[in-house]
């Protein structure tokens, strides 16, 4: 009784150190992604302005299709008008997203998501896998760092 009395209070220790993730911090985290997926669909009709600001300012990306990583807005920028221009009509599904929360401000989405863009006149498709990392500022999920790659065959 004695052993499982201290295991509960260093759990609680812990917790109370760490601030325990709840399940609106991840239901937060899952919006985040859904407003990141809105807006990308939005960024080749209207500019990648309102999806970079999803980013925060040091935020770094490695994208699907670029051969380099970017970091900080201008960058990020680029890389959103490039992609537009490569794959027109550009949106975005994403499957089976895997979200943990530490710390209540730290969290990382996990997944895979699947691009669909119009060429030569057909809607094609890009499997590809993801892992975003954002951070809580002013109670706002930003992304500090997104890598994603097409999905092996």
């Amino acid at each position: 009784m004695k052993r499982i009395f201290t295991c509960v209070l260093s759990l609680l220790a812990v917790l109370a150190i760490t601030g325990a993730a709840t399940a609106d911090d991840k239901a937060d985290v899952l919006a985040a992604m859904e407003q990141w997926q809105q807006k990308l669909g939005e960024a080749c009709a209207a500019g990648p302005d309102k999806i970079v600001a999803l980013y925060s300012g040091d935020g770094v990306l490695w994208g699907t299709i670029s051969p380099k990583i970017r970091s900080g807005a201008e960058p990020i920028t680029d890389y959103f008008v490039s992609a537009c221009q490569k794959l027109p009509k550009l949106k975005v599904e994403f499957k089976d997203p895997l979200v943990r929360v530490y710390g209540g401000d730290t969290a990382i989405n996990s997944g895979s998501y699947t691009f669909i863009y119009e060429k030569d006149g057909e809607m094609k498709s890009l499997p590809a896998r993801y892992s975003f990392t954002l951070i809580k500022q002013d109670g706002r999920w930003l992304i500090v760092d997104h890598h994603s790659s097409k999905m092996p065959e």
